[in-house]
């Protein structure tokens, strides 16, 4: 009979309920995949769409190694006319072809560099400059309009090589 009188006593005070109380159980854990298969669909375009954008991107890098490569040397040649006209020629071949490009010189040559880029050149200065026996005169605006002319000339859409 003592039994019965602490288990009655036990359900009537607060402590005896709350030794009866049961530990809650851990939730499920959550699924970090997706429920449907419309985020699935989702994701797989996003992936598409990166690596297109990144393959374009890296075409467009190396479709401008040309340029880069003109332009560290014109910081090489300092204010030679006869070599900032070699560099001219040899990106512009890659940009418009040799077949368009390579017969040039002289007045035809400064006026295809005027007509395909930004760059202002003065005619004495590339026409001259092969032909000199001495070294060229030294025109600051040569080196300016020639990194205007790399960095702005388009390129058109065919080439031909």
């Amino acid at each position: 009979m003592s039994e019965e009188v602490t288990a009655a006593v036990d359900n009537d005070s607060l402590v005896g309920l709350i030794n009866q109380l049961a530990e809650v159980p851990d939730p499920a854990p959550v699924s970090m995949m997706p429920q449907t298969a419309g985020w699935l669909v989702v994701a797989g375009i996003v992936f598409a769409v990166a690596a297109w954008r990144g393959w374009r991107m890296w075409q467009h890098y190396r479709a401008n190694a040309y340029r880069r490569a003109a332009l560290k040397a014109l910081e090489r040649v300092a204010d030679d006319p006869a070599a900032v006209s070699g560099i001219l020629k040899r990106a512009a071949m890659v940009a418009y072809g040799r077949r368009r490009v390579a017969g040039l010189s002289g007045q035809a040559w400064v006026t295809f560099l005027s007509e395909t880029g930004a760059g202002q050149f003065q005619e004495t200065a590339l026409v001259s400059a092969a032909y000199q026996s001495g070294p060229a005169a030294a025109d600051p605006q040569l080196l300016v309009a020639a990194r205007q002319w790399v960095t702005s000339h388009k390129v058109p859409e065919v080439a031909d090589v």
